[in-house]
This record gives C-alpha cells, structure tokens and sequence, in this order.
C-alpha cells in the first residue's frame, strides 16, 4: 500500500488587485469630500457642552479649546425655553404628515404613470411633477407671494370678484398649516414619484402577463403584484424620512412665510428656524449648538426605532 500523505496546499491570494486601485481612486473624491464637510466638522458638537468665548488675536480653534466647561447648562436653556413645546410640535406633526401623504401620494401616482399607455404622455406628466423639485424656497416665496399678497394677490382678486372679503393671509395662522403640506408636497411628491415609477419598472414583465392570462384585471394587478414589489422601497424610503422627523425644510418654513411674522409665530416655528433666530440674535453660540445636537442625538434615536420596529415585524426589509 503506497501511504498518501496530506499535502496541504496553500494558495496565496492577491490582496490588492488593479480594480480594487480604479475603484478606490473613484471613491476617494467622495472619500474626502465626507471627511472634510461631514467628520471634521463633528469636532465642533463640543461648543455645546461650552461657553464658548472669543480671545482677542485667537484662532477659531483655540477659543474651543480654552472655553469653559458648562456641561449640560446649554441644554438646560433650550428645555426650559417657553418655545420648546411649540417647537417639538410644529417640528413633528408637520413632519408625519409629509411622511404619510409623502408615501401615499407618490405611490398612488407613480402607480397610474405607470398604467398609462402612451410612453409621452407618461413622460409629460413626469416632467411636470418632477419640475418644483429643481426650484428653491427662495423662488417659491415669490410666487407664493403674488397669489397671497393683500393688495394684488390671485387668491383675493378671486374673492373680490365674487363678492367676498380680501383674507390677510400672513395674518391669519389658521390657513397656513394647510398651506404648508400644499407646497411640500407640491416640490417634494415629483421626485418621489420618479423614485417609485423606476422601482416599478423593475418588476418583471412576465408577472403581469401570467396575471393577464389568469384573468386578473388592472387592480388586481395593482394590488397583488405592483403594491408588494414596491413594498422593501416604501419601508426604506419610510425609514429614511423618519431619521429626519426633529429637521424641518427650512426653506419652507422660513422663506414661504417672509421670515416668520409674529402672526404665523405659533403654526410656523420649527427647530431650525428657531436655530436660524437665534444665531441672528445675541443668544449665545453654545445654546444654539445645543439645540442641533439634541436634534442629530433624537433622529438619531428615531431612525433606530423605526429601523428596530421594521425589523421584528419582517427581518428582510429592515437597513440595518
């Protein structure tokens, strides 16, 4: 009997490889452009744990370092602010409700896009909705402006013209809440809508020609072939939009009224905007630093909850 001893072989693998060199050298623009705007700047999270103070002749970096210690004081101010409920309120309500109408709408629409025949029109429509998306809030205000405004606004001309009194809209705060979720969704749903249309046309054609054959009309179609493929988009999109529910579009908030009249205080006033005042006003910098850290810290949270709760009702479709 010939004894066979195991040989074991080794094979060296290659630990760097050409592509590994191209594709590296295309993420490092990326690379750095995170490292520079978005770690870097995370060093200044402790001017609000500071009282922060400028030395004469000093460096921006110095007077971090040598400022003094306050801990949690700066927090302390923002809790005990009489806008802080306001804040929260205006902050997250508005934000469920573009969250909700922000996945019902888009979907309903990219749903019927998505059932029309004529590949131009389909494309018109798209167009058209994905257009706002591409104008700012700066811009906006205008426009907004000429249909709102007292004297030669579209809306009280309208009114005039059929017998009715001219509103004061930015005096009256109870329009606005309404007005608000218009323009959202008016710049926001386009963009979404295309997210949504494209995850549809990844569906395979051939589930809707078995259906077809099988006899199933458009809306059962609808309901049990495109609903469930766009379900994994929706919840991560869900998600996403959930980490963001302590931000407010600033644009939207600030711009759209003017600047936030003393009329519009208690239905426009988010955390950002209260921020923006502040950084304008004689508050002192680690207060206001104190209230975008609370933010970062509570979507944070959310965006973890949110990710925790997807994830015990099905594995499968949760980020992280």
């Amino acid at each position: 009997m010939n004894n066979n001893k195991n040989i074991k072989v080794k094979i060296k693998k290659k630990k760097w490889h050409r592509d590994d060199t191209e594709l590296t050298i295309l993420a490092l623009p990326t690379f750095i452009w995170y490292v520079l705007f978005s770690f870097l700047p995370m060093f200044g999270v402790i001017i609000a744990f500071k009282r922060y103070q400028i030395f004469p002749g000093k460096s921006f970096l110095y007077n971090i370092i040598y400022s003094e210690w306050v801990g949690f004081d700066n927090f302390k101010y923002l809790i005990e602010s009489r806008s802080l409920y306001i804040l929260l309120r205006n902050t997250i309500l508005y934000n469920m409700v573009f969250i909700i109408l922000g996945i019902v709408i888009p979907v309903t629409l990219a749903v019927m896009i998505s059932l029309i025949h004529s590949k131009r029109k389909s494309k018109v429509y798209q167009t058209a909705m994905f257009f706002p998306h591409f104008l700012s809030w700066v811009v906006v205000s205008y426009f907004v402006f000429a249909f709102l405004s007292f004297d030669k606004g579209v809306l009280n001309t309208i009114l005039i013209a059929l017998g009715k009194d001219p509103v004061q809209w930015y005096m009256e705060a109870k329009y606005w809440p309404f007005i608000f979720v218009f323009m959202n969704l008016w710049k926001t749903t386009g963009y979404s809508t295309v997210v949504y249309l494209a995850s549809i046309t990844g569906i395979d054609p051939s589930l809707y020609e078995a259906a077809v054959v099988d006899g199933a009309s458009k809306w059962q179609q609808v309901k049990n072939i495109t609903l469930p493929s766009l379900r994994p988009i929706v919840i991560m999109m869900f998600i996403l939009n959930t980490g963001k529910i302590f931000y407010s579009d600033f644009g939207l908030f600030y711009q759209v009224t003017r600047g936030i009249p003393a009329s519009l205080y208690n239905v426009s006033s988010t955390i950002d905007t209260y921020v923006y005042n502040a950084l304008l006003s004689s508050t002192p910098i680690g207060m206001t630093s104190a209230a975008t850290v609370f933010q970062s810290i509570a979507c944070c949270i959310t965006i973890l909850l949110a990710n925790w709760i997807v994830k015990k009702i099905d594995d499968d479709y949760a980020i992280i």
